[in-house]
């Protein structure tokens, strides 16, 4: 069972108490935008084995929604963080570079 901590209310929840909302820092689509790219917004989406990025919302508590950091194969989570953040933080991806040595947030956008 995964525990994750609201990074609002500062609260440790089991993954009961929260609801998983799909992967985090999307561009989302919507009224006005192409078929291609509606359609990429909800279909294509990253299952990686290894460092992911979600979306969740503390629903039995403060009711925001937060990203997390795990890792898909051991259910390491390597921290939370607010929603509102276009990148996850400086210290969080330190963290998970330290950890999985050569991983790079550009990378995983396809940027580097």
């Amino acid at each position: 069972m995964l525990i994750l901590e609201c990074p609002y209310c500062g609260v440790q929840c089991e993954e009961t108490e929260l609801h998983a909302d799909g992967e985090a820092h999307l561009k989302r689509f919507g009224p006005g935008s192409s078929d291609d790219e509606f359609e990429g917004y909800l279909f294509r989406r990253e299952n990686p084995k290894g460092v992911h990025f979600e979306r969740w919302r503390h629903v039995n508590g403060c009711g925001k929604y937060f990203h997390a950091a795990r890792c898909t194969a051991t259910l390491e989570v390597f921290g939370t963080y607010s929603a509102q953040t276009l990148e996850p933080p400086k210290d969080l991806q330190d963290k998970i570079s330290a950890k999985r040595p050569g991983w790079t947030w550009r990378e995983l956008k396809g940027e580097g």
